[in-house]
C-alpha cells in the first residue's frame, strides 16, 4: 500500500488530475497521521477535519468541469497568523481566542482556487514574534525527529507538520527568518520571496511594515516553487504588491556567485555547523564558481537595533491591552512591548534608517553579484527547555544570537531561500541560505534546485 503522506505536492496534483489518486484517500491518510502524532508533537492548533473532507469531495467535480488545478487535492498547513475564513486563527495569542477571520487572506483564496486542501493550522508563538514555538493552546511544539529539541520559530508548527507527514507543503510567514530558520532546523526548504511578490492585503496588523512576507515551505525546491507559482502575482488590493522577473531558463553555472558563511558578521558559529557548510560548498565548487564577498552592513547594526521598530510596533498595536490585561500575554512578548514603550522617536527613526541603509547596501552588492550564499543559522536546533540557545560556538549569546543571518534580507526586501546542506553528528539538519536581488525570485529558486541536486 502506498504511503500517501510521503507524496510530493506535484505528484499528488498530477495523479489527482489524471484520476489515479482519490483526494479523499489523501486527506484520510493525512488525518490519520495527525491523530497518530500531533498529541505529542503539538504542530497544529486546529485540525480542519470536516473542512478538508468537504473540499476533497468537490475536487473531482471541479476537474471534470475543466478547471486546471495546479494543487489538485494537495493538503496544506496554513500558519496561525494567516487568515482562513471559518477557521480559528489566533496568532498564538489568548487575545484572539475564538477569532474567525471575516475572509480569506488573498494567498489562501488563491490556494483554494488552485485545488489545495487546508488540513490544519500550524502553531506559531504569540504574534509570530519569537524564534521558539510555544502557544497558549498547545504548549511547546516539538522538533519532529528530535522531540527534546525545538523546530525554532515562528513557523515551527508548519515545519514540524510537514516533516511529520501531515501535508507536503505549508504556508508560513517570514518577518526576520521565521520561514527560513525553522526549515533549516528540520531539513526542509523555506522561501522568503521578494517583498510584495505574494500580495497580502487582508490580515492582522503587522508590528513592522514592509518586511514581512508570506513564505512557501516544502520538502524540496520543486514543491516550494509550485506553491510560489500559485500564490504569487500582483493584485490591485495590495498597494505593496509587485511583479517579478519572469520564469525563464537560467544558466546557473554562469551566474556571479558570492559566498560568505557568516555574511561578514563578527558573530559566533558552531564549529560543526561551519564544517558542514564548507563541505557542502566544496561539492558545489566542482560545478559552480564562488568569490568570497558580503554586503557592507551599517556600523551600528545589532539585533536589538533591528528589533526596535518591531517592539515599538507591538507597543502601538497591543500596548493598551497589555496594560489592562497583562495576564493574557506571553511574558516574552510583554518584554518586547515594554521595550517598545521605552524607545524614543529618535531610536525608532534610527532603526528605520538602518533598515533603509541595509536595503541600499544590499542593492549595491547585487550590482556586482547575482547570488549570495551563506549559512541560514549558526547553530542547529537547541533543547526545547529554553527559548534560545545560551551559547553558540562556545560563546555566550543574546537571545537573537541564533537569528543573526536572516533578518537583513527582510529589510533588503530580497528573495532568500534555505535548503538543507547536511546533518551534524546528532542527525540535526543544517541549512544553506541563497539570496538574490529584488525581483529575482525565479533565479533564486533555479539556483536552489541546482544546488539541491548536488547536495541531496
Amino acid at each position: 500500500m502506498r504511503d500517501m503522506t510521503a507524496f510530493s505536492a506535484r505528484n499528488i496534483a498530477q495523479e489527482v488530475r489524471a484520476g489515479t489518486l482519490d483526494p479523499q484517500e489523501v486527506v484520510e491518510a493525512c488525518l490519520a497521521r495527525i491523530r497518530e502524532r500531533d498529541a505529542d508533537l503539538g504542530a497544529l492548533t486546529y485540525v480542519a477535519e470536516a473542512e478538508a473532507r468537504a473540499t476533497a469531495g468537490g475536487i473531482k467535480a471541479r476537474i471534470g468541469a475543466g478547471e486546471a488545478l495546479l494543487l489538485a487535492g494537495v493538503p496544506i498547513i496554513v500558519k496561525d497568523n494567516v487568515w482562513v475564513e471559518g477557521m480559528p486563527i489566533t496568532q498564538g495569542s489568548r487575545l484572539f481566542a475564538g477569532f474567525q477571520p471575516p475572509r480569506d487572506a488573498l494567498a489562501v483564496a488563491r490556494l483554494k482556487a488552485a485545488g489545495a486542501i487546508i488540513i490544519g493550522i500550524g502553531a506559531c508563538p504569540e504574534f509570530a514574534c519569537k524564534g521558539f514555538t510555544n502557544t497558549a493552546q498547545r504548549g511547546i511544539t516539538r522538533h519532529p525527529t528530535h522531540p527534546d529539541r525545538t523546530p525554532g520559530g515562528s513557523s515551527g508548527g508548519n515545519v514540524a507538520g510537514v516533516v511529520a507527514g501531515y501535508a507536503p507543503i505549508s504556508l508560513g510567514t517570514d518577518g526576520g527568518g521565521s520561514s527560513r530558520r525553522p526549515p533549516a532546523h528540520v531539513g526542509l526548504v523555506g522561501f522568503k520571496p521578494t517583498y510584495g511578490a505574494i500580495p497580502h492585503p487582508y490580515g492582522f496588523a503587522e508590528p513592522f511594515w514592509n518586511i514581512t512576507c508570506l513564505a512557501p515551505i516544502a520538502r524540496d525546491v520543486a514543491d516550494t516553487a509550485l506553491l510560489f507559482e500559485v500564490i504569487a502575482g500582483p493584485d490591485g488590493s495590495d498597494p505593496d504588491s509587485r511583479g517579478i522577473a519572469p520564469k525563464v531558463t537560467i544558466s546557473v553555472p554562469s551566474l556571479r556567485m558570492a559566498v560568505a558563511p557568516m555574511l561578514g558578521l563578527a558573530a559566533p558559529v558552531d564549529t560543526e555547523v561551519l564544517e558542514i557548510f564548507e563541505r557542502a560548498l566544496a561539492k558545489l565548487s566542482g560545478v559552480f564558481s564562488f568569490t568570497h564577498a558580503a554586503p557592507q552592513w551599517p556600523a551600528d547594526m545589532t539585533p536589538q537595533m533591528l528589533m526596535a521598530a518591531q517592539h515599538a510596533g507591538l507597543a502601538a498595536i497591543h500596548g493598551a491591552t497589555w496594560r489592562k490585561t497583562p495576564e493574557l500575554f506571553d511574558p516574552d512578548i510583554a518584554v518586547q512591548i515594554e521595550r517598545g514603550f521605552t524607545l524614543s522617536g529618535v531610536e525608532v527613526a534610527s532603526a528605520l534608517e538602518t533598515s533603509q541603509t541595509i536595503r541600499r547596501n544590499v542593492g549595491a552588492f547585487f550590482e556586482e553579484h547575482d547570488i549570495l550564499v551563506s549559512l541560514t543559522t549558526p547553530c542547529t536546533a537547541w533543547k526545547n527547555d529554553r527559548t534560545a540557545p545560551a551559547t553558540i560556538g562556545g560563546v555566550p549569546v543574546e537571545p537573537r544570537g541564533h537569528a543573526v543571518l536572516t533578518p537583513m534580507f527582510n529589510h533588503a526586501q530580497t528573495p532568500a531561500i534555505s535548503i538543507p546542506c547536511g546533518k551534524d553528528s546528532l542527525g540535526l539538519p543544517v541549512g544553506m541560505q541563497i539570496i538574490g536581488p529584488v525581483g529575482s525570485d525565479w533565479k533564486v529558486l533555479a539556483v536552489a534546485e541546482a544546488f539541491e541536486a548536488l547536495l541531496s
